[in-house]
């Protein structure tokens, strides 16, 4: 079997359990319109550990309810209704809608209206499918002869169209020309966010990884060894390993005493200095089961770690490691505890064998699974999944599927990417796709990624994907989208269609995912605009091509974005000793993004761009922020880890501005605007009470998970 949309015997939905409802969700749709639709949101539900319950008996007009779907509902904390043309022409579905909505007055039933392919007023005003539905259903009544039949379909139609009326105007989700999968990936984290559900991941669709799955899972459930017992997944990128090993711990996480999941190791300790930190601090509070306090030194982490995992059998997943340290750190040399399960995923054979912990004298049973491309058969199916919602071609893409299948070899990212970026797309637009993909003489994943660059229907879409792949991985959406627009780009349907095309995902924590390869393939673009003049290029991010760039004080009028953090070099024990001279800047007239972290500063901060949006200056060494910094059109400023304990700031608002000098004096005078609505993000400042203090009135907002207030660091306009 290629499609896996059963869970194994012994994985359980953490959210069944919720005490007194039987279900988390209950799916109300009429299957004549959307069978595929609802069977994959049925399939995400479960796999997002969200309790569901779908029924797949279709009735006949005229049937009622059966009991057990009124039991249903009733014992369910949410409904998804999903409305479709034929929706109201079911007196069933009609009937549910009435008992959901009877509920959600009754109780904190959630209701999720779905709009597939229906507009919301043609349910609430009851026109075009809607309206021929609900006339059909009168002319039944009038035709019935006996009067107390008729009298109570007048009470259903009645109830009915208050229902449609009602369910049309709740803050519903229109699919509106999305591709599927996607569409319901977002309902599945919204519901997952609504309820509450303090659960696991969602399990990843795997197809064509049966040989792998019973392997991992023969080798997880093998208990002969005596020591801990180490896999090491290996595999190019984008060949599945994560995939692999998120659907392993999913399943069987809760059949040890304790568990932790690791994601993406390489890339948060590579754009965050203190990412390793971060990671330790994520690991003990998982197998520790309580939130320690953070510390600032990574041995102190790894005797914590090496304490709990010698008492307890645990099952760890460290996925994407790229370094000893990271191995070292997380994993430290002590061993565990008799039974324990690490698997590691990682594109380099030699690591695992060469961390302390193999260095010791009892050394941990070693496993190796190497991950290849799926077979032909299988990469078909993985395409068609995502290009036609089945598992074969439509009719007459058969020769345009098989050329495809033959181009990505396997890969499955690449079959992914293709598929969404095909879906919906003529047979004609197929071949010139492929006819193009043919003429490249790259790699078939680099080609498909540059492919579904170029796909991308505006400029601005095409400079959105380049800002994030240079600078905004890891961040808040919400922030990155507030940065976005202020720099003139359209963020609603941008983020869309990258998503839509695999270029751009969205963690459940709301931060911004790229695909190593996807974010390597931006930047290359990036690079591709001036290979050998790094000057004329629209962003910069390598120090090296930094450093030439101001040292030289090339004309740099053209550059959007640059980012620098001489904390990185240090850890990438690079060693550079670098002072930026302000008047570099004076000439980026175009400069909008600026990244300066730990970085030595000498000249005016006047010289600092006036275009700048977004600011980042982890380690500013000043106490104040400079009255000479331009800061009318800033709309994000970070100074986390900084000495920073009062501002020269205030509000462009007059009216606040006002208030303030009254309460200030007339040494406010001189000092700069801004923006009435600037996220500023002081994490880590030591001084930052003092900052509180002066009362200032800027409005501070958290930036998500990787950039957390403490709730008494808040400062908002209540607190004037």
């Amino acid at each position: 079997m290629v499609v896996l949309s059963e869970h194994s015997e012994g994985s359980s939905s953490s959210s069944s359990t919720h005490k007194g409802h039987r279900f988390d969700v209950f799916l109300s749709f009429r299957g004549v319109d959307n069978r595929h639709f609802t069977t994959y949101l049925h399939k995400a539900l479960m796999d997002a550990s969200i309790s569901t319950f779908l029924d797949d008996e279709e009735m006949e007009t005229g049937e009622n309810l059966k009991p057990e779907l009124e039991s249903a509902i009733r014992g369910s904390r949410a409904s998804v209704v999903v409305l479709s043309d034929n929706y109201a022409t079911s007196t069933w579905c009609l009937d549910e809608l009435v008992l959901i909505l009877e509920q959600r007055m009754k109780s904190s039933h959630v209701v999720v209206p779905i709009f597939y392919h229906v507009e919301p007023t043609h349910a609430r005003k009851q026109k075009s499918s809607f309206g021929d539905a609900m006339a059909k259903h009168r002319q039944r009544m009038e035709a019935e002869t006996d009067a107390n039949k008729r009298s109570k379909l007048a009470q259903k139609m009645e109830k009915w169209n208050k229902a449609l009326v009602e369910v049309a105007g709740l803050k519903g989700k229109d699919i509106n020309g999305r591709h599927e999968l996607q569409f319901i990936d977002e309902i599945v984290k919204d519901i997952h966010r609504r309820l509450r559900i303090s659960a696991r991941s969602p399990l990843p669709l795997l197809m064509g990884m049966v040989y792998s799955i019973e392997f991992v899972t023969s080798w997880l459930k093998d208990a002969s060894s005596h020591t801990a017992n180490i896999l090491t997944i290996l595999g190019i990128g984008g060949i599945g390993k994560t995939s692999l090993a998120k659907y392993i711990y999913g399943l069987h996480c809760h059949e040890f005493h304790t568990s932790s999941y690791i994601e993406d190791v390489s890339r948060r300790c590579r754009e965050n200095f203190s990412g390793l930190l971060d990671l330790q601090k994520q690991l003990c509070d998982d197998i520790s089961k309580t939130s320690s306090m953070k510390f600032h030194d990574v041995s102190i982490y790894t005797s914590k770690i090496e304490n709990a995992l010698s008492r307890k059998k645990a099952f760890l997943v460290l996925d994407d490691i790229d370094s000893l340290d990271q191995l070292d750190a997380l994993l430290g040399s002590k061993g565990f505890h008799p039974g324990s399960k690490v698997i590691i995923t990682t594109k380099d054979a030699w690591l695992t064998e060469s961390c302390a912990l193999f260095k010791t004298n009892v050394k941990p049973k070693h496993t190796k699974h190497v991950l290849k491309g799926l077979y032909k058969t299988e990469s078909q199916k993985l395409l068609c999944f995502h290009a036609f919602m089945s598992n074969n071609p439509k009719e007459g893409y058969e020769e345009v599927s098989e050329n495809l299948v033959k181009y990505c070899e396997g890969h499955p990212m690449a079959l992914k990417v293709l598929g969404r970026s095909l879906h919906n797309r003529d047979v004609s637009y197929w071949e010139w796709y492929i006819d193009r993909l043919n003429k490249e003489n790259d790699s078939p994943i680099n080609n498909v990624l540059r492919m579904s660059f170029d796909s991308l229907p505006s400029k601005h879409n095409k400079d959105m994907f380049k800002h994030f792949a240079c600078f905004f991985v890891g961040m808040d959406r919400d922030v990155a989208e507030t940065i976005l627009q202020a720099c003139g780009l359209e963020t609603r349907t941008g983020i869309t269609n990258l998503i839509d095309r695999c270029l751009l995902s969205i963690g459940w924590d709301n931060e911004l995912m790229m695909h190593q390869l996807v974010q390597d393939i931006g930047r290359f673009i990036v690079y591709e605009e001036s290979p050998d003049k790094p000057w004329k290029r629209s962003r910069l991010w390598c120090h090296e091509d930094i450093f030439k760039v101001l040292e030289e004080k090339k004309s740099t009028r053209n550059l959007l974005g640059l980012a620098l953090d001489m904390r990185r070099l240090e850890k990438e024990k690079v060693c550079a000793s670098f002072e930026l001279k302000t008047d570099a800047l004076s000439d980026m007239d175009s400069l909008m993004l600026l990244q300066l972290n730990y970085v030595q500063i000498n000249g005016s901060y006047e010289n600092f761009p006036e275009e700048l949006r977004w600011l980042c200056m982890h380690g500013f060494p000043l106490k104040s922020i400079p009255l000479d910094l331009p800061v009318e059109n800033l709309v994000a400023l970070d100074m986390s880890y900084s000495n920073i304990e009062s501002f020269g700031i205030y509000y462009s608002n007059p009216q606040r501005l006002q208030k303030r000098q009254k309460l200030i004096g007339s040494c406010s005078k001189d000092k700069r605007n801004l923006k009435s609505r600037c996220i500023m993000n002081l994490e880590y400042s030591a001084q930052f009470m003092e900052a509180k203090r002066c009362q200032i009135g800027l409005q501070i907002e958290a930036w998500g998970h990787q950039y957390h207030f403490p709730s008494h660091h808040l400062l908002t306009d209540s607190e004037d």
